[in-house]
């Protein structure tokens, strides 16, 4: 069957050059925007009931966006003040500057990895093994930065400030689409949440990362899709591959 009308489950990009705006103007194809999971602060209460104290800490670590919003929110919702002297450790350049948005950026005090994975920052981690660092969690989180802090003996914890949900459809929502792509474990369950009784049929799924196409096995759905791959790294150009493909006439 040929696909005409797709939903993405992330926001509408941001830039009008978004890829996925080609692609629907290459095809002839409706491309929609539609979460099916959004991130929640925890409620002070719930944080209080990890007997964690921020202000112990000297230095704060942010793998997301999502990690930084949260902090601050809950740290002004918990009265907390957080001193001039917190030193931050990010994953990644875009999230350091991203910290503007609540405290002045100080390069002294705000350090990034190179290529967004915690073990290309870890290093300069050990460089300031001096600090205590306070992590930032989702509720659905690995142990990675756990054990790499615990492997190089760095002081520090973990608290959980926020959580991914389910994002729901209202009764009034179309749900008409040949093609399903999906970012996360999440985004499944969230799908099978909205409907208990989904029927796939000829709807194609697509999905990226290995985590997500098990999520979508294990839910015995059928996947048609599958990036990265070393021909198509990034999910538009899978879609564009596949789309091209199963539209041929």
């Amino acid at each position: 069957m040929k696909i005409k009308k797709v939903l993405v489950s992330q926001p509408k990009p941001s830039s009008d050059k978004s890829p996925y705006y080609d692609i629907a103007e290459k095809y002839g194809v409706e491309i929609d925007f539609r979460p099916f999971i959004k991130v929640e602060s925890l409620s002070a209460k719930e944080f209080r009931q990890q007997k964690v104290s921020i202000l112990d800490h000297t230095a704060v670590v942010f793998t997301s966006r999502h990690a930084i919003d949260h902090f601050f929110t809950l740290c002004t919702e918990l009265r907390v003040t957080i001193p001039e002297t917190m030193k931050y450790f990010c994953t990644s350049e875009q999230i350091a500057l991203y910290i503007q948005k609540y405290v002045q950026y100080r390069k002294r005090k705000v350090f990034f990895g190179a290529t967004g994975k915690f073990n290309d920052l870890l290093p300069s981690i050990v460089k300031h093994n001096s600090e205590k660092y306070f992590v930032p969690m989702s509720d659905v989180h690995t142990d990675e930065i756990k054990n790499a802090l615990d492997a190089k003996k760095i002081q520090h914890t973990e608290a959980v400030m926020y959580r991914t949900v389910s994002n729901d459809f209202t009764a009034d929502e179309k749900f008409d689409y040949d093609m399903l792509l999906f970012f996360s474990p999440a985004g499944i369950n969230s799908l099978m949440k909205n409907f208990p009784g989904f029927e796939q049929n000829d709807i194609a799924i697509g999905c990226f990362g290995p985590a997500t196409a098990k999520a979508v096995k294990d839910a015995g759905l059928r996947l048609d899709l599958e990036a990265p791959t070393v021909e198509t790294p990034s999910m538009t150009a899978a879609l564009d591959k596949f789309i091209g493909e199963r539209n041929k006439d």
